[in-house]
């Protein structure tokens, strides 16, 4: 197909699963900050998403000061932020419009619906106490897109590269959520096992729909490592970092062909050290190394995998 028309769909899978994972952050924190001592400080307890987006400098420049009303305005509704919902849900719908002859009929409407829908509640303003209600319908219209996608669009490359776009997203994602909870949130020793880091252990799984899945993997109290086990390693995980690469994996397979091409190689290497790998090993190298690790060589992938089919700068 098209390299234009790949890279567009790429990209519109790929914001839309930002978009998700920016509202879920924003949710799970709104949550904690409803907790009782839930952090030394409101600063302390907002700075993490804009950290987990790398937008920290850009955030103090304009905003200064970490509260729920500035983070809330430039991770949701800045439009100056690229990284914020309303930006990316945006180039999602420029992305869809590109290219509506390549998807169904449905999948168009659900974009553009979901856009319309988004400069109405704009409109009528989204304030902290609205917040969770609005990351809901944000979640539930990106679980919509995915849905009908999988039950309306031809599973020819056009579909591929949809869902390679999710899979590099929600890999980053995950990595950069579990990197920032382990080395920021808590820096003390002394909160460890108390009932505030049950809490935020909690609203760590609960942002990756993984709070019921946790239960049934491991039939015990909350532990960080095994959250970390499972949201690393656990292939029947839907979020974790194993379960997107099992997808990524066979996809850049069927695009490649009989060509070895090294996003393949790369992907394949990626996926071979989660496969095979043992947890003790990772925490005896260093968990945040790691994920570190991790995050680098997935960036390095999607900008190869932009570079052999997109033929694009990345978006």
């Amino acid at each position: 197909m098209l390299s234009r028309t790949a890279d567009h769909l790429y990209w519109l899978a790929r914001y839309i699963e930002r978009a998700e994972n920016t509202a879920r952050m924003l949710d799970v924190t709104h949550r904690m900050s409803l907790v009782p001592n839930a952090a030394q400080s409101e600063a302390a307890l907002w700075r993490p998403p804009v950290m987990i987006a790398g937008d920290l400098a850009a955030f103090e420049g304009e905003y200064g000061r970490y509260n729920a009303a500035s983070v809330l305005r430039y991770m949701a509704l800045d439009e100056n932020n690229p990284s914020s919902i309303v930006s990316n849900l945006g180039r999602a719908r420029e992305n869809a419009r590109a290219v509506r002859v390549s998807m169904s009929s449905e999948m168009w409407e659900n974009v553009n619906a979901l856009w319309l829908e988004l400069r109405q509640r704009i409109r009528q303003g989204i304030g902290e106490g609205a917040l969770s209600e609005f990351c809901d319908w944000v979640k539930s219209m990106s679980h919509l897109f995915r849905g009908v996608t999988y039950g309306t669009m031809l599973r020819d490359d056009g579909y591929r590269f949809l869902r390679l776009g999710t899979f590099i997203e929600r890999a980053d994602n995950t990595a950069r959520l579990l990197d920032v909870k382990y080395h920021l949130l808590l820096p003390s020793p002394d909160d460890v096992g108390g009932a505030v880091d049950y809490y935020e252990w909690s609203a760590l799984l609960r942002s990756v729909s993984a709070f019921e899945a946790y239960q049934k993997a491991f039939h015990d109290t909350i532990e960080p490592w095994k959250i970390a086990e499972l949201l690393v390693l656990h292939s029947n995980m839907p979020r974790s970092l194993h379960a997107c690469f099992d997808e990524i994996t066979p996809i850049l397979e069927k695009l490649c062909a009989a060509r070895g091409w090294e996003c393949l190689r790369q992907a394949g290497e990626l996926h071979a050290r989660l496969h095979y790998g043992r947890m003790e090993d990772i925490f005896q190298g260093g968990l945040h190394e790691f994920l570190q690790d991790f995050i680098a060589h997935n960036n390095a992938l999607g900008a190869e995998i932009q570079r052999t089919f997109l033929n694009a700068p990345p978006h």
